[in-house]
């Protein structure tokens, strides 16, 4: 079986039954804020995209490139479609020209047949409103020698069952690397900002070596990331000065912490990379460049490749800026009530939920998101609000010109914003701008409102508690640390009070718990 790393998220499995094409991404995404990291501009994109199957894990940009997959991709390729609880992905990949569909199960081990043999797979979807554009997902591929699995920043839950199904894995392409906007765009003091910046730059990190020591691999290819930032704007977020806090570390600070930590099964691939593997054996990695200029692409010429890359990509990153509406026209506050209020109406959990007005400047306009009211409207004189946001008008012109159902996948993941906060992350909130459609907001608000078994306990420093945690299920004899009378789940860092079980994070999300 030979891996090609395509950039970021994106590989080609190539096998003897056929192959398969994982998560190309080539343009600019969120505004033209994220360029892929190192340049993959080069690449043989038409011989890439001859592919036999098409696999697209999720719809956020940096994985569902639609302009590439319109020019570049096999439109017969069979897509290996994720078994998301909204059809979203399917359609998208329909309007693009894709006909053939293999609909998986969840966590089903499933066996596809081509005229050049056959391969078993598996696509553990992820379903909770936090995972994706409602939805994430890792694959699993098998032809009967070598294992690969695919979990690019998809976090399932249950690893043991990719045991049960395919016993050892050979090869494992997961995320390390920060995707968010947290803590760069708040407004806080800048001590706090480089502490909290430390802490979840640190976290992810741990939390990568946690997932790479339960499944198991014998191979480590740290993938999904980072972003790089070529806008002059955002050029102070790549991780080239070598910034504690920087939530964006590339793949050789990784690869570096993994080997502190006694793992000597990472690879370094780029763009161009090819690994030939037979079971657990690696038998080649090519690079497209001699070895010591990719590494110097991470460590002593960084700044000065980003710079270059910043030079070649200022058309595109032009291109992409001209295709934003105007920053001026009408008032903003009948297409936001438009947009939204519908919306509102339809979600009792999240707007209960999220609890309070939201302000939302946009250029000279200050606009309220009254979520308890569930309405849309002007601010009142003296009004105080505990969440708040600034956005360039000509960004959310562009999402409502364009009916944009997902914020989040666009506005807040390009980091072109500005927020505050009184409190803690209302993860309601974030749910609610990823949900701007009657489908994905009935299935969101569905979510909240069931109730998850929570009966099975774990012992963890002095204390007995729940053994998943209440945010997303994760195991907490996993992923559960106690310092004090404080618990903090490392899957994605949110907090418990241990002597009340309120949670310190967000509101709701009680822990059940109690001292030994």
């Amino acid at each position: 079986m030979q891996v090609t790393s395509i950039g970021h998220a994106g590989f080609r499995i190539d096998t003897q039954a056929g192959s398969i094409l994982c998560d190309p991404w080539l343009n600019p995404a969120y505004f033209g804020s994220w360029f892929v990291f190192p340049d993959n501009s080069a690449l043989d994109w038409a011989a890439l995209g001859d592919c036999d199957y098409l696999y697209v894990s999720h719809l956020h940009k940096d994985h569902f490139d639609p302009k590439l997959l319109a020019e570049y991709v096999n439109k017969d390729a069979v897509v290996l479609l994720p078994d998301f609880p909204v059809p979203d992905l399917k359609r998208e990949l329909e309007a693009l020209g894709f006909h053939r569909f293999f609909e998986t199960t969840d966590s089903v081990k499933h066996r596809v047949s081509g005229p050049k043999g056959e391969l078993d797979v598996m696509i553990v979807a992820l379903r909770a409103p936090a995972d994706g554009p409602i939805g994430d997902s890792g694959l699993v591929v098998s032809d009967g020698t070598t294992t690969v699995f695919n979990m690019n920043d998809s976090r399932p839950l249950a690893v043991d069952l990719l045991a049960d199904a395919f016993g050892h894995i050979d090869v494992h392409m997961l995320q390390y690397s920060g995707a968010i906007w947290y803590p760069m765009v708040y407004d806080m003091p800048e001590r706090a900002k480089q502490s909290f910046g430390t802490q979840k730059r640190q976290r992810g990190m741990d939390r990568c070596r946690q997932f790479i020591a339960d499944v198991g691999a014998t191979w480590v290819i740290p993938s999904a990331g980072p972003p790089c930032f070529l806008d002059p704007e955002l050029r102070d977020l790549n991780d080239d000065r070598g910034d504690p806090a920087n939530i964006f570390p590339d793949q050789m600070v990784f690869l570096d912490q993994m080997r502190r930590n006694g793992n000597d099964g990472g690879l370094l691939m780029i763009p161009g990379s090819k690994a030939d593997f037979t079971g657990q054996q690696l038998n080649s990695l090519e690079h497209p460049i001699p070895t010591a200029e990719v590494e110097a692409i991470f460590t002593t010429g960084k700044a000065d490749y980003i710079a270059s890359y910043a030079e070649r990509m200022a058309p595109v990153l032009a291109a992409e800026k001209a295709r934003w509406a105007p920053a001026t026209g009408e008032s903003l506050l009948e297409p936001l009530r438009a947009k939204f209020e519908p919306i509102m109406l339809q979600s009792d959990q999240i707007c209960d939920g999220i609890g309070y007005a939201v302000e939302l400047r946009v250029g000279p306009e200050t606009i309220v998101v009254d979520f308890p009211k569930r309405v849309v409207r002007e601010p009142i004189a003296d009004e105080k609000f505990r969440y708040g946001f600034e956005i360039a008008p000509e960004l959310v012109r562009t999402v409502l010109r364009d009916d944009e159902p997902d914020w989040v996948n666009t506005i807040f993941l390009s980091t072109r914003f500005r927020a505050w906060r009184v409190g803690g992350y209302n993860e309601y909130l974030y749910t609610f701008f990823k949900c701007l459609t009657d489908e994905r907001i009935a299935y969101a608000d569905g979510w909240f409102a069931e109730t998850h078994d929570d009966s099975s306990d774990v012992e963890i420093g002095g204390y007995t508690m729940q053994r998943r945690c209440p945010h997303l299920k994760a195991d907490l004899s996993k992923f559960g640390v106690v310092e004090g009378s404080t618990l903090t789940c490392n899957l994605h860092g949110w907090q418990w009070n241990l002597e009340t079980g309120r949670c310190l994070t967000t509101k709701g999300h009680e822990l059940r718990c109690s001292r030994q």
